[in-house]
């Protein structure tokens, strides 16, 4: 354990799993799947050792998506999502996580697994939220059209004027928080695509500490998305107006006692 990430992890006081006297926060990534057997063996591989638990969560795939990552990764966790839909997926998967510290990834292969730790080293620097940004300096995006950029910029402009922040990317799937702010982001309320829209609105309405990192985007590998544009972005806009109409009081977060990195 003498790389940066352990060697940041090791000295975290979060709560965690026992090291000796030392405190160890436990990582978890959930990946969300269906029908992505030719894509995970882009993906399981590359997730890092330092991670604890990977959990998979499955949608009814039909191709031997959780055969190939068994075979990939053997210690694997494997749920069925109760209902369809990322946003349903993702809160099972949630609720299935051990880790303090939970990463979503998508199993496409458009993210970079590397990227991990980035979000881990912010969260224990103090960041209660972490969210990647295909559209910060360092950023980038190869796997979104000319009409999902505007439509993505009109909704984020959207959620500026609405509940405040400065965030320069809506609709991106590479997230990393700590599990004790889970009940904040109340994850039941969105089953579908709109779950990261969703989660960034409960985070600026809960007054939580998020923090923006780049992050680069790269085509799917094999097969073809089940983002649907219109529809999708349809379901996004309702859910900025339903969060704006109802919107709760903040929610003060504890300061809690984080450490440095340095030392």
């Amino acid at each position: 354990m003498s790389d940066p990430v352990h060697s940041a992890l090791r000295r975290s006081v979060r709560p965690a799993k026992p090291l000796g006297a030392i405190s160890v926060p436990r990582v978890s990534v959930i990946v969300p799947t269906v029908n992505e057997a030719k894509n995970l063996p882009h993906v399981l591989p590359r997730i890092p050792g330092w991670v604890d638990e990977v959990i998979l969560v499955d949608g009814n795939s039909a191709d031997g998506t959780i055969d190939v990552a068994l075979g990939l990764m053997p210690g694997i966790v494997v749920i069925e999502q109760p209902r369809l839909g990322k946003g349903a997926a993702l809160a099972a998967g949630f609720a299935a996580a051990r880790g303090d510290i939970l990463i979503t990834l998508d199993a496409d292969g458009s993210a970079d697994p590397a990227e991990m730790a980035g979000f881990v080293g912010a969260l224990l620097a103090g960041a209660d939220f972490v969210k990647g940004s295909r559209f910060l300096q360092g950023g980038d995006t190869r796997d979104m059209e000319w009409y999902r950029r505007i439509g993505n910029w009109g909704l984020l402009q959207l959620v500026r004027l609405r509940f405040g922040g400065r965030f320069s990317d809506l609709c991106y799937g590479y997230n990393a928080f700590w599990r004790d702010v889970l009940p904040h982001l109340r994850v039941e309320g969105a089953t579908g695509f709109e779950i990261e829209t969703h989660m960034n609105i409960r985070a600026l309405q809960a007054g939580l500490a998020v923090a923006e990192l780049p992050s680069r985007e790269y085509p799917r590998v094999h097969g073809v998305s089940n983002l649907r544009t219109f529809p999708d972005g349809w379901r996004v806009l309702k859910t900025i107006a339903r969060l704006g109409l109802a919107r709760p009081a903040p929610v003060a977060v504890p300061l809690r006692n984080r450490s440095s990195l340095t030392g």
